[in-house]
Parts: structure tokens; C-alpha cells; sequence
């Protein structure tokens, strides 16, 4: 194999880690808003546990962010918690690094 190749290839290998790293990013950051939204919306236990899966599978709706935050607005708007866009918005990008940390740490 020449050193193109192998250089290839390990590019080709750090994308897919990357991406897996993404995804997994990605869900664990989902079941925290979950977590964080049903807090707020006073659900406990498995309840909670099971709301967070909600927001878990919500993102498979479309490529994007946006399905996840229109879940949590709608749910938290449906259960009278003010919160504001800006609000969620800025929880999931705290969330987000906090997935990260978890992730790769």
C-alpha cells in the first residue's frame, strides 16, 4: 500500500469517527434537553427518562436541529412553561458541549 493510500485511509477512518462521534454527541445532547425540558415541565422518574427518549427519537424526524427544538417548544408551550426560543436555543448549545465533554471524556 502506498503512502497515499494509507493516508486515504486514514482520513476516510478519522471521518467515520468523527461522525459516529457526532451522532452520539448528538443523542446524548437530546436525552439532556429531554431531561432538562421534563424538569421543567414537572416530570420525574421514568416519566422523565421516558420523555427524553422522545426527544432522542424526534431527531430522526429530519437532518437538523429544528425538529428537536420544535418538540421541546411545543411540549413546554402545551404545558404553560415560559421559556423563551432563545432560551431552548441556547440550553441545547450548552447541552451540546456538555455531550461533547461526556462523549469523548
Amino acid at each position: 500500500m502506498s503512502n497515499i493510500d494509507k493516508r486515504g485511509e486514514a482520513y476516510e477512518n478519522k471521518f467515520v469517527h468523527d461522525e459516529e462521534t457526532r451522532f452520539k454527541a448528538t443523542a446524548r445532547r437530546n436525552k439532556l434537553l429531554g431531561l432538562w425540558a421534563a424538569e421543567l415541565m414537572g416530570i420525574t422518574g421514568p416519566e422523565a427518562d421516558a420523555y427524553a427518549q422522545e426527544v432522542v427519537a424526534a431527531d430522526f424526524e429530519e437532518a437538523g436541529e429544528e425538529d428537536v427544538f420544535r418538540k421541546v417548544r411545543r411540549d413546554l408551550d402545551e404545558r404553560g412553561v415560559d421559556q423563551s426560543d432563545h432560551q431552548i436555543r441556547r440550553t441545547m448549545a450548552e447541552l451540546m458541549e456538555e455531550a461533547v465533554r461526556q462523549v469523548t471524556g
